[in-house]
């Protein structure tokens, strides 16, 4: 079979999965507008970047939502703990940009 024979029958398929990884990397990204709002939140209230009972409430969370769609929970746990620990960078990062001491010490 020649690469063009198998791009024609692959072809509907990968649309569909473009048009739904648009999707996702929209949904990324309103996910990250919130993320920086609690960032914004956290810095202000000098509340921690990682508490631990919720990273665990949101692995478990979405762990079982995986089971419940037949999706493979320990990649569902593998993508979230990559989303969970750029959230806490975001928040580490809000929180330099918010100490004005710390802004000092790092030479900005």
């Amino acid at each position: 079979m020649d690469a063009a024979h198998i791009s024609r029958i692959l072809s509907p398929y990968r649309a569909r999965i473009d048009v739904l990884d648009d999707r996702i990397v929209a949904l990324l990204a309103e996910r990250f507008d919130i993320v920086h709002e609690v960032a914004d939140l956290k810095a202000a209230h000098e509340i921690p970047s990682v508490l631990q009972d919720r990273v665990v409430a949101v692995l478990d969370r979405t762990e079982q939502a995986a089971r419940r769609v037949g999706l493979d929970p320990s990649l569902t746990r593998a993508l979230y703990t990559l989303l969970i620990d750029h959230a806490h960078e975001i928040e580490d990062a809000a929180k330099t940009r918010a100490d004005p001491a710390r802004l000092r010490q790092s030479g900005s």
